[in-house]
């Protein structure tokens, strides 16, 4: 990632399967205010597509993802 996204909170999901990296991520941003935002670190394969998915669903905004190998990063800002 060029420009480095500055974020409120931080989930370390790197070492877990589905579903867990999702159920966690929604766990955690509940803990959060309107507008904060959360950086996630993941490796399963699926969080790919579910952690996109669950931010679509859940209405919160995917700010930039990046994949390395099989690191990933997201960059989840909430909403209200």
């Amino acid at each position: 990632m060029e420009n480095e996204i500055s974020f409120d909170a931080e989930l370390d999901a790197r070492g877990l399967i589905c579903p867990l990296p999702v159920l966690k991520l929604r766990k955690r941003l509940q803990a959060l205010t309107p507008g904060q935002v959360m950086r996630v670190l993941a490796d399963d394969p699926v969080a790919v597509v579910d952690i996109p998915h669950f931010c679509s669903e859940a209405g919160h905004t995917l700010l930039e993802s990046a994949v390395d190998g099989v690191e990933q990063v997201y960059f989840i800002r909430k909403t209200g």
